[in-house]
C-alpha cells in the first residue's frame, strides 16, 4: 500500500526507550524513519499540533479513514499529532497521534532528544506500546499571531515570522539539502515550495485549537 504510515508509530514493537529529555524545542519539521514524510510541529494556542509538511511519494489520500467523508482528503497538511500538552516537570508532551495505516487515534507522547531528534511514542489502551525517533530537518518555529492567539481574542491576520518560509523550504528539501528558495514565498503563506504554510491556519487545526 502506497500510504505510509506518517505518524511512524511501529504499535506493536521495535522501540527500545526514551533518551532522556534534554531542554530543547519540539516545534518544526521532522523527518520519519523511514523518510517517507515531514510532520511539521507548531504550538497552537498552548498545544502541540503535527500536520504532514511533505511526502515522498506526493498524492496521497486517507483512504483507511473509517469516516467515509474523510477517505478522499488529501495526506498533504492532514493532521497527525492531536492537542498535545505540556506534562508538568518535563520535557514531554502527551495528546493522540492519528495513525493514517489504520485510521485510528492512539495516547501518544512526544519528547525532544536534544535538538535534532524527537521521539514519538503511541500506545494501544495504555499498553503494546512503540515508536521510532524523528530527524529535524527545518528549524523551530517561532509563535506566530495565528499560533500564538488564545481563546477568545480576535483573530490576527498578520503574516508569521519570516523563519516559517525557512521552515517550509527546508521541509520540501532533503535533510541534507540547503534551502534555496526560502525567500520566495511571503511568510505564513502557501507557496509552491511549502505548499502547507502555517499549520495553526489549517482548517482542521484551526477549528479544534481556536
Amino acid at each position: 500500500m502506497r500510504l505510509a504510515l506518517y505518524t511512524g508509530l511501529i504499535l506493536a514493537g521495535g522501540f527500545t526507550g526514551l533518551t532522556p529529555a534534554l531542554a530543547a524545542d519540539p516545534t518544526g519539521d521532522w523527518r520519519v524513519a523511514d523518510g517517507v514524510a515531514n510532520i511539521r510541529v507548531a504550538q497552537c494556542n498552548g498545544s502541540m499540533w503535527g500536520a504532514v509538511s511533505w511526502e515522498k511519494q506526493p498524492g496521497g489520500r486517507d483512504e483507511n479513514n473509517p469516516d467515509a467523508s474523510k477517505k478522499n482528503r488529501p495526506t498533504l497538511g492532514m493532521p497527525t499529532l492531536i492537542d498535545m500538552k505540556k506534562k508538568a516537570g518535563v520535557d514531554q508532551w502527551e495528546g493522540q497521534v492519528y495513525n493514517a495505516k489504520d485510521g485510528q487515534l492512539y495516547s501518544a507522547t512526544i519528547t525532544p532528544a536534544g535538538t535534532d531528534q524527537l521521539e514519538i511514542k503511541g500506545c494501544v489502551m495504555g499498553f503494546l506500546c512503540g515508536g521510532e525517533t524523528w530527524t529535524r530537518v527545518g528549524p523551530p518555529i517561532p509563535l506566530s499571531p495565528a499560533n500564538a492567539m488564545a481563546k477568545g481574542m480576535p483573530k490576527s491576520t498578520g503574516a508569521a515570522p519570516k523563519a516559517q518560509a525557512t521552515t517550509g523550504a527546508m521541509a520540501a528539501a532533503p535533510a541534507s539539502a540547503a534551502p534555496k528558495a526560502a525567500g520566495a514565498a511571503k511568510p505564513g503563506q502557501k507557496s509552491a515550495s511549502d505548499p502547507v504554510g502555517d499549520i495553526c491556519l489549517l482548517p482542521e487545526i484551526a477549528g479544534f485549537a481556536h
